[in-house]
């Protein structure tokens, strides 16, 4: 199920240290059943906002999106993985956890090289930590892992009014490959999806710190 038509729905920009939010740390990890209520609330609050109508649609969009979570979760797909960050809090109670952003890579059929190309999909921020750096090392995990596959080539997709997430991508190297046309962009004036592509670089130096596997 794909929950959107683009990777990014949301504004981001990175602060100067991008490890730490406040006084607390960041790390991005592979998801587990103990995040997957928080990941569906996160989700649907970052791709259907409640808002006018979708307010009494809102609760079934997040069951869906739960389960979809729940039945990929179990398919443990080699070239699948569903990512997740947390903020973890730590004080003399003891330490938190909480779910702040998402996103998922997978393998496609490349329209680029030809061969499969890792394809990033489903990138989200909770509201209240947006702005903090989240999605720039979410995106850096993202191309660690493709980096691992023995990939060459990562793309994803965004909508082209999207100004704030394209501003994040085309800083993080990501260049436009394709503008697409569809009929509800033609016929109902919808905002087109930009395909952007980025070439990983097999020689440099992949930073780990701050992520787990």
């Amino acid at each position: 199920m794909d929950f959107c038509f683009s990777s990014s729905v949301i504004p981001y920009s990175s602060p100067a240290n991008p490890e730490h939010l406040g006084d607390t740390q960041l790390i991005v990890r592979t998801v587990e059943a103990r995040d997957i209520t928080s990941l569906a609330e996160t989700i649907a609050h970052s791709f259907h906002p409640p808002e006018g109508i979708l307010c009494w649609f809102y609760p079934f969009l997040k069951m869906g999106i739960y389960e979809d979570l729940r039945s990929r979760l179990r398919s443990r797909s080699p070239h699948q993985k569903c990512l997740v960050a947390i903020k973890i809090i730590r004080s003399v109670a003891g330490q938190v956890e909480e779910v702040v952003g998402t996103v998922e890579i997978g393998l496609r059929a490349g329209v680029i090289s030809g061969g499969s190309i890792s394809y990033i999909s489903n990138l989200a921020v909770s509201r209240v930590h947006r702005r903090q750096g989240v999605a720039r090392k979410l995106l850096l995990r993202c191309e660690q892992i493709a980096h691992e596959w023995g990939c060459q080539d990562i793309s994803l997709h965004v909508l082209e009014n999207n100004h704030y997430a394209k501003k994040l991508y085309f800083s993080c190297g990501y260049q436009l490959h394709q503008l697409e046309f569809s009929l509800s962009s033609w016929l109902l004036k919808q905002p087109r999806r930009l395909l952007l592509h980025k070439k990983i670089d097999r020689n440099q130096k992949q930073n780990s710190s701050g992520t787990q596997s």
